[in-house]
C-alpha cells in the first residue's frame, strides 16, 4: 500500500500535458529511427502546432478507459517517452500497451523496462486486469529483451507482416498473464537477473 503508484525505480509517469508533450512528440519524430520503432505506418514529420492540437482533440475525445502517461526520468525530471494501455476488455480483463523512448540517450538503461513495469503493476492491482498483450518487430531485440525481462512471453508471429526498405520483417505477439507478473514481481523483477 506504501509502493508509490505511478513511480519506479529510474522513472515516473505523469499526465499529458499538450504543450510539452507535442514539442516532445514533433522532435523525436524527426528521428527515422524513433519512428521505425515507434510505428508500423509510413513515417511522416508533423508539426509542434499539429500535433498540440491532435493532442488536445485526443485528449477531449479519448474513452474514459484508455490509459495515457508521460515518462519522466526521477533525477531530472526529464520528459523521455510515454506509455499507455488500449483497447481494454473489461469483460475479458485484457488489453493492450504500447511504449516509445524518444530521447535516444535514454535507450538500452533501463527506463523502458522501469516504465512497463509501473505500467503492469497499475494494470494488474489498480485495474485489475487479467492480461497484457503488446506486439513488437522482430528486428527490435533490444525491446524484446527488456518486454522478457518484465515477464512478457513470446505467443505468436505475423511473418513478413513489415516491408521496411525492401525488406519483410515479422510482427511480434507477446503477452503476460497476471499471475506471471506476480511470479516476476515477486523474483525481483526479473526471471534472469
Amino acid at each position: 500500500m506504501n509502493t508509490p503508484l505511478f513511480q519506479g525505480e529510474l522513472v515516473r509517469l505523469k499526465a499529458r500535458d499538450p504543450e510539452t508533450f507535442a514539442a516532445a512528440i514533433s522532435r523525436w519524430n524527426r528521428d527515422s529511427e524513433y519512428q521505425r520503432l515507434l510505428d508500423s505506418e509510413t513515417s511522416r514529420v508533423v508539426s509542434k502546432k499539429i500535433m498540440k492540437e491532435w493532442i488536445e482533440k485526443d485528449l477531449e475525445n479519448r474513452p474514459e478507459h484508455d490509459y495515457l502517461f508521460l515518462i519522466h526520468t526521477l533525477q531530472e525530471d526529464r520528459l523521455i517517452g510515454f506509455i499507455g494501455l488500449d483497447g481494454i476488455s473489461w469483460s475479458h480483463g485484457d488489453c493492450w500497451v504500447f511504449i516509445a523512448l524518444g530521447e535516444r540517450d535514454t535507450w538500452g538503461k533501463g527506463y523502458g523496462t522501469d516504465a512497463m513495469r509501473i505500467m503492469l503493476r497499475y494494470a494488474f492491482t489498480e485495474l485489475n486486469l487479467h492480461r497484457v498483450s503488446l506486439d513488437v518487430f522482430s528486428y527490435n531485440p533490444r525491446a524484446i529483451r527488456s518486454y522478457e525481462k518484465c515477464g512478457f512471453v513470446v505467443e505468436g508471429r505475423a511473418r513478413g507482416m513489415l516491408n521496411r526498405e525492401g525488406r519483410r520483417d515479422d510482427f511480434v505477439y507477446m503477452g503476460i498473464l497476471k499471475e506471471e507478473w506476480e511470479r516476476t514481481a515477486s523474483a525481483g523483477g526479473s526471471k534472469d537477473e
